[in-house]
């Protein structure tokens, strides 16, 4: 196999005419072009040459566009891929993305675009045009975040959308921040470093609190792109009314108050990525709207008459099941379809409770950091064996926030069960396997022998045992209500309001509510 040089282009098509298209906007760009009419001729140029994109309708006579697609994965071939699809066929893009395309065209292919496709893929920058609309300095809005500030804030020309950087994107410190090593933790890390590679739109699932924007910025940072702008949206948070306005970007005078232009968010990720938190929350007017631009890459800002081409990945995160919300016709089914391209499924945190340790540990030293205290503080196994007993309703955030006030709690640099504040803690299941070494809690030998029949009412029969539980720690402390719960992983405030439901007070005995 011969060395390529280091832009040559595999252009692949069976119309003579439309290769000829492609193959003339590509050598005026500067690149060398080797040409293809089916997936056979295709297969045997790549035996015989590495190149660094290769582009590929996606019907071809003996094949599709995916046979080449599956080929260049199966063989381990770095080299990208563009498909170019019929016009309204979504279905075939999706797979394309799916198959490991970086990214899609569709006929017919304006060729401003597909020069603009081709120079992202490569990460080059288009040719030059006239200069970009300026943006005003604004306030910036609650509902967005930008991080890192792109290097220049104005809005590109309508012929030179930037493309993300060619060099190798830095070590993901989103990446790096997934504390934990359990296998749902490892699936989705491996997801991440997967789709990072291509264009595809990326739909993050999970519970509130799961961590989903984590794992879009670590798409983001993973990849090439991770040099350009990651702006963070909160769909939620916008009134319905500056939608429109905050998305895309106004032109000065377009409404009373428009003193200057402003661009938009999908302006201001321009190179990089758009992150829409919580996307199930718009209106089917916006959605309509956010379709036309992911499907056209142009964005149109108000008050304004020509579109602006902007070049940007779209990450999306909802904690709605966007599939029953299409169902109920509250959400569009094409916009659906473009954005779940592939999902990354976070788990919740009661499902991962063995990445436990790593994780309070991850989150204590950032407190720490944060609050310039050292050493940072730990947790003891009476602790970590309260918070595994927790079922966590709120999730990764709300085991951060129970952090927060135990460090401010905590004397000393060890958080123990007392510095913790779990009114709904449970006792850990009989026969739970310890933490770190911790001795789990041996349930009572006498509470069900094998013999007794099953209980008709349990939860009459569960509040029996616990209150069993509760007045023999009681009896064996002395009825020192804080020792007596500590014993058990239960705070003060948590003993007391055991012992008010059950009617134990000191001294009370197990069949009467006690004097």
């Amino acid at each position: 196999m011969t060395p390529a040089s280091p832009c040559r282009l595999l252009v692949i098509d069976d119309e003579p005419d439309l290769r000829t298209l492609y193959e003339l906007t590509l050598l005026r760009e500067g690149y060398d072009i080797d040409t293809a009419g089916s997936v056979e001729e295709a297969l045997a140029r790549l035996d015989a040459q590495r190149y660094s994109l290769v582009i590929s309708d996606m019907r071809l006579p003996d094949g599709t566009g995916l046979d080449v697609l599956r080929s260049l994965e199966d063989a381990g071939r770095s080299e990208k891929a563009i498909v170019i699809t019929a016009y309204g066929s979504a279905e075939n893009a999706v797979e394309a993305l799916k198959a490991g395309a970086y990214d899609y065209l569709t006929k017919p292919v304006d060729l401003k675009q597909f020069r603009a496709a081709v120079a992202s893929a490569l990460g080059r920058s288009a040719p030059a045009a006239p200069p970009p609309m300026a943006a005003a300095p604004a306030t910036a809005t609650p509902a967005a975040r930008v991080a890192p500030p792109p290097a220049a804030a104005s809005t590109p020309p309508r012929t030179r959308p930037v493309a993300p950087p060619a060099a190798p994107a830095p070590p993901s410190t989103a990446l790096a921040g997934m504390a934990g090593q359990s296998q749902a933790v490892q699936q989705v890390r491996a997801l991440i470093e997967k789709v990072a590679r291509s264009m595809a739109p990326v739909l993050v699932s999970g519970e509130s609190g799961t961590g989903k924007e984590l794992v879009a910025r670590a798409v983001h940072e993973t990849s090439p792109r991770g040099a350009g702008p990651f702006v963070a949206v909160n769909c939620s948070a916008i009134p319905e009314h500056l939608l429109e306005a905050e998305f895309f970007g106004y032109r000065k005078g377009a409404f009373t108050g428009a003193a200057d232009d402003r661009e938009g968010f999908f302006q201001a990720a321009n190179g990089g990525s758009l992150f829409l938190d919580e996307i199930g929350d718009l209106p089917l007017a916006m959605q309509s709207k956010l379709l036309r631009v992911i499907q056209e890459r142009a964005v149109r800002p108000v008050g304004a008459v020509a579109e602006l081409p902007v070049n940007v990945r779209i990450l999306s995160a909802t904690h709605k099941d966007l599939a029953a919300e299409v169902q109920a016709q509250r959400f569009r089914q094409d916009l659906y379809y473009r954005l779940n391209v592939i999902q990354i499924i976070v788990p919740p945190l009661r499902e991962r409770l063995e990445d436990l340790p790593a994780i309070t540990e991850h989150v204590l030293a950032r407190i720490a950091r944060e609050a310039g205290v050292t050493p940072a503080p730990h947790l003891t196994h009476a602790a970590l064996r309260q918070l595994r007993s927790h079922s966590f309703p709120g999730n990764v955030r709300e085991l951060e926030n129970l952090l927060h006030r135990a460090v401010a709690l905590a004397s000393g640099d060890s958080i123990d069960a007392a510095d913790l504040d779990l009114p709904d803690a449970e006792l850990p299941a009989p026969g739970a396997p310890p933490i770190d070494g911790g001795a789990s809690i041996a349930p009572g030998a006498d509470l069900l022998p094998a013999e007794v029949a099953l209980p008709d009412d349990l939860a009459r029969y569960l509040d029996q045992v616990e209150r069993e539980i509760l007045v023999r720690a009681l009896e064996h402390h002395q009825y020192n209500r804080t020792a007596a719960g500590a014993s058990l992983g239960l705070t003060l405030r948590q003993m007391r309001y055991r012992m008010a439901r059950l009617g134990v007070v000191e001294g009370s005995d197990l069949n009467g509510d006690g004097a």
